[in-house]
């Protein structure tokens, strides 16, 4: 990976450039959770190169994507002609257009999360449904790398979200980390409830292309965990929120 490139994933993480188990699996979370609003007005939120606004299409809703990254827009327009350049902390969209928001691990990035949130919540439909995907803090691993000396170093980097959160934001300042009671607060005030929060492990395609019928073991264990309380060390929280009344 190119210093460039680091530099892009420190800051906005790497998207989605290959559709494998992962995120077919997301895929299935997403659809059950939505509903009939699969079929509506759709908006994913941070949408990287336009993998999910790709799968998410056929369903016969109207899908536009939203990236911060000029480049990565560029690219999700080869697939599909709604796709927007901007800032999620500043959607420029009408409020109360659309069924259903996808925010896939892209919180994490912004400037603001919780004028992302805001924002979501502004431009959903009453009974509208937000989805969100975001890492969770119990996780072992930070997978988006730390800094250390002034240097970037890309990769999975083992017990650093289990630091205190002043030293742990020193070594990854690029990147937040949530706990359940850091989401809730992301949506104090807000006219929304809450219609499913969890934690899921992820699919692990990476350990399983390279170790075999050794890491769907380790896929299937992990994921029957998360009808345990061990599922508060899971990769990512997932939250389901639905508008109740108008901003």
């Amino acid at each position: 990976m190119s210093e460039r490139n680091l530099d892009k994933a420190a800051l906005r993480g790497e998207p989605s450039y290959v559709w494998r188990a992962g995120q077919q699996r997301r895929l299935e979370m997403i659809i059950h959770a939505a509903g009939e609003r699969i079929k509506g007005n759709i908006l994913e939120n941070g949408c990287g190169v336009g993998m999910y606004v790709e799968h998410i299409t056929p369903f016969d809703g109207t899908v536009i994507g939203l990236d911060y990254d000029f480049e990565r827009v560029a690219e999700a327009r080869t697939n599909s002609p709604h796709i927007l350049n901007a800032a999620g902390e500043f959607l420029p969209l009408p409020s109360a257009t659309f069924d259903l928001i996808l925010s896939h691990e892209v919180i994490e990035h912004v400037q603001n999360d919780r004028s992302a949130i805001q924002e979501m919540v502004r431009v959903l439909k009453l009974s509208g449904r937000a989805i969100i995907f975001c890492p969770n803090r119990g996780y072992p691993f930070e997978t988006h790398g730390i800094y250390w000396q002034d240097k970037y170093y890309f990769g999975n980097k083992l017990f650093i979200n289990y630091l205190p959160r002043t030293l742990r934001n020193k070594l990854a300042p690029h990147v937040r980390v949530y706990s359940t009671s850091d989401m809730r607060k992301l949506f104090e005030g807000l006219p929304v409830k809450i219609i499913e929060q969890t934690i899921v492990f992820g699919a692990y395609d990476n350990i399983i292309a390279r170790f075999g019928s050794l890491g769907k073991i380790l896929r299937g264990v992990l994921q029957f965990l998360e009808k345990t309380p061990l599922k508060n060390f899971g990769l990512s929280h997932f939250w389901v929120v639905e508008k109740t009344a108008r901003l």
